[in-house]
């Protein structure tokens, strides 16, 4: 008899525990057909409250993005120009989970080492060349393993969400134009070096230097520069 109550408590403590998790869990997708941003509203969520569904129009789906037009890439310190169609611009990809983006890389320019903390990015090379790679986490060897590749046109490469990656465009002559579809309705950018050396108010050059096992000085002269944002 005892055996029976134990294990009939044991069933009940596991059901509980079952619908407590289900209790918390967040949906991964949308719960209606759209959601689309409303920008004004004092709501605060995760994300941004709906518009009123009777309010919505087609053009809460559109926008002349002109994704064809070349970017101007001259005006960058790092010969690139990010071109990002999130939610802020685009109310209606709210609650959907994606976004585009244009890169135009002038000849040896680059998107330098990035994460996106929300997404995980796709990218095709629509015209030129692009030396492309991403590194992992800390593996069991303590080692960060870099996977790149060389791009040409009409080529796919996959940066999993959060790991640091960049783009680099290896002809001296001519430019380099790439789509980025990324699985966030806002993915984030941080670019590393502008958060490193870049932030505001700075981090302390004692920690800094530690980190990179340099003299306070060169990193007082990191923090000195002019740490660009390449997207527009």
């Amino acid at each position: 008899m005892a055996s029976s109550s134990s294990t009939f408590l044991l069933l009940v403590a596991a059901l509980l525990g079952l619908a407590s998790w289900q209790a918390i869990a967040s949906d991964p997708g949308p719960l209606q057909d759209f959601c689309v941003a409303d920008m004004h509203s004092p709501v605060l969520v995760n994300g941004f409250a709906c518009k009123d569904p009777m309010a919505v129009n087609a053009d809460d789906f559109f926008k002349a993005a002109m994704l064809d037009k070349p970017r101007d890439t001259e005006k960058s310190k790092v010969g690139s120009n990010v071109t990002l169609i999130n939610v802020m611009q685009l109310p209606g990809l709210n609650t959907l989970g994606i976004s585009i983006a244009r890169i135009d890389y002038a000849p040896l320019g680059e998107n330098p080492p990035h994460t996106h903390p929300r997404a995980t990015e796709i990218l095709t090379v629509l015209e030129g060349t692009l030396y492309v790679g991403f590194v992992t986490s800390n593996q069991a060897n303590r080692a960060n393993q870099l996977f790149s590749k060389v791009l040409n046109k009409g080529d796919v490469f996959v940066f999993p969400q959060g790991l640091i990656h960049f783009q680099f465009n290896p002809n001296p002559h001519l430019p380099t134009v790439a789509i980025a579809a990324l699985s966030s309705q806002n993915p984030g950018a941080i670019t590393i070096a502008n958060a490193v050396f870049g932030s505001k108010p700075a981090i302390s050059d004692d920690v800094l230097a530690k980190a990179f096992q340099v003299e306070k000085g060169t990193i007082d002269w990191l923090q000195a520069q002019f740490w660009e944002n390449n997207h527009y």
